[in-house]
């Protein structure tokens, strides 16, 4: 699965990433998970409009992946969630306020939650909307 088409009527992306972030989250349905953190995994990747030409070497420019950590660290230590789709969709929906992103792939696993497995979850792709109709 890529959100980076093959095709040239798409623009171009810069790919932004966040890799194996681990946090500590209050997630889970069940009594036992309700009454303390798990580990949580979470990897996000997003795609920004290239612009043509290299363009001046400023932050301001770009997407800042330091800010979307900041802001899933936010969402995820001032809320319960019940389960780990509902948090992939609130941190995917606030990644896609940024007007600038393309689309977002958020990817969220459970590390302790089954012992055989090194990591249960779900992983979501969203567009945003605004974009993909201005350019097909």
């Amino acid at each position: 699965m890529s959100f980076f088409p093959a095709w040239s009527n798409r623009p171009p992306l810069r790919r932004i990433f966040i890799k194996n972030l681990i946090l500590q989250a209050r997630i889970g349905v069940y009594d036992f998970e309700q009454e303390t953190t798990q580990r949580l995994q979470i990897n996000i990747s997003v795609g920004v409009i290239e612009d043509k030409g290299i363009g001046i070497d400023d932050l301001a420019r770009t997407v800042s992946y330091e800010d979307i950590t900041n802001q899933v660290k936010t969402i995820v230590s001032h809320t319960h969630f019940h389960l780990v789709e509902t948090l992939a969709e609130t941190i995917i929906e606030t990644i896609l306020e940024d007007k600038r992103i393309h689309v977002a792939r958020v990817t969220l696993e459970k590390l302790d939650i089954i012992p055989e497995a090194q990591g249960v979850g779900v992983e979501i792709e969203r567009w945003n909307i605004e974009m993909v109709s201005s350019a097909i």
